[in-house]
């Protein structure tokens, strides 16, 4: 099925959570709501596969504390961070030959959760669904460790998979950063292309060039994808550094739900880059990045390497902050206001795909269509 779809700026049923309440004068001038989506029964990432070497890691994806171990088969595995014997942390135990010990009584738990050992105790642990600590499903691929907040579940949708990681050519840099934003606001700055001409000039693209270019939408299942046509290559050291000659720009921005963001540019036949980012909610109003920067240049890799990370680093710098402002403003005013129009071209759809994820609705068969012009 496909269509064109003319939808309101935001779904009516989409501003499900009740917001802090404001002070009765400020309480008239917002919607006592804000756009906080939970989609309990997906896929998150919750530690890189580096940070479980160490021993136990406490991670936290939805408001649900977990920690993170590796059991005897080298296995990444989660569990509830509350020991089922005395509520302490398992997180501030520690792993002795694959299994997770509570500081506090020594109660010893394997990757799924059974208690395998009670010390002191002379008939042994015993079988008691009691004694047993809550377990997470856990899928580790591409260097990152993927939970669901939820145990017992299957999910509808797979863990994302990471392009170009192995692909001849292509070096690829990673980071991981955090965001006082809930997961639908940085989920849509990192596809907003209006604010890359004022939060972030000179660093990326710049105001007033007055070039028109079209945005093609197609939102079909659980992702969203625009196609940005027409545009130069944008201006500023990083249009540069990726291609120093200029040329027109291929512009891709995707959102694949729950939590992934993909932004892909080509200019010219040799110049391919994409930042591909998960998103996990911490909380409401937390979320951390795990983001890959993958690219093919002509420009030695090698320094390329050298420069992106701090180029990226200043410019999530300002988005972070322009975030957090937005955070505080949402809850002095007890709530948010949205006035949209066609340029926030992604934001509707990247809504529409969280609450879509949260009920588990069916989208497999569900296609919309749309196109919008820009000036840049």
């Amino acid at each position: 099925m496909s269509r064109a779809e003319h939808e309101p700026d935001f779904d009516p049923e989409g501003a499900p959570r009740e917001a802090n309440t404001a002070t009765v004068p400020l309480a008239a001038l917002t919607r006592q709501r804000a756009r906080v989506a939970r989609p309990l029964k997906h896929w998150y990432v919750a530690a890189t596969s580096e940070a479980l070497r160490a021993g136990p890691y406490a991670s936290t994806v939805l408001g649900v504390p977990m920690v993170l171990f590796r059991d005897a088969h080298g296995q990444a595995a989660a569990l509830l961070d509350r020991c089922p014997h005395r509520n302490v942390p398992l997180s501030d135990g520690q792993v002795l030959k694959g299994e997770l010990q509570c500081p506090y009584h020594g109660w010893r738990f394997d990757g799924a959760g059974r208690c395998t050992n009670i010390p002191c105790r002379v008939e042994g642990p015993g079988e008691a669904k009691a004694r047993e600590a809550t377990a997470f499903p856990v899928r580790e691929q591409d260097g990152l460790v993927w939970v669901v907040p939820s145990p017992g579940v299957t999910p509808m949708l797979e863990p994302y998979r990471f392009r170009l990681l192995n692909e001849p050519g292509y070096a690829t840099v990673s980071q991981v950063v955090e965001a006082e934003a809930s997961l639908y606001a940085a989920t849509e700055n990192a596809l907003d292309v209006p604010h890359t001409a004022y939060l972030h000039r000179g660093l990326f693209r710049g105001e007033g060039r007055g070039i028109a270019i079209t945005a093609k939408v197609r939102r079909e299942g659980y992702s969203v994808a625009c196609e940005y046509i027409g545009e130069p290559r944008p201006p500023g050291v990083v249009g540069q550094l990726l291609s120093p000659s200029g040329g027109t720009v291929t512009h891709f921005d995707r959102f694949h739900a729950p939590c992934v963001s993909e932004v892909e540019y080509r200019i010219g036949d040799e110049n391919h880059l994409v930042v591909a980012t998960a998103m996990t909610p911490v909380d409401d109003w937390h979320t951390r990045l795990y983001a890959k920067v993958s690219f093919r240049l002509r420009v030695p890799h090698a320094l390329v390497s050298a420069l992106l990370k701090p180029l990226a680093l200043m410019i999530f710098k300002q988005d972070a902050r322009v975030l957090k402002r937005q955070t505080d403003a949402v809850a002095r005013f007890g709530g948010e206001q949205f006035a949209s129009t066609e340029l926030d071209v992604m934001g509707k759809h990247i809504w529409r795909l969280l609450r879509a994820a949260e009920r588990e609705e069916p989208l497999h068969d569900h296609v919309v269509e749309e196109t919008v012009t820009l000036m840049v």
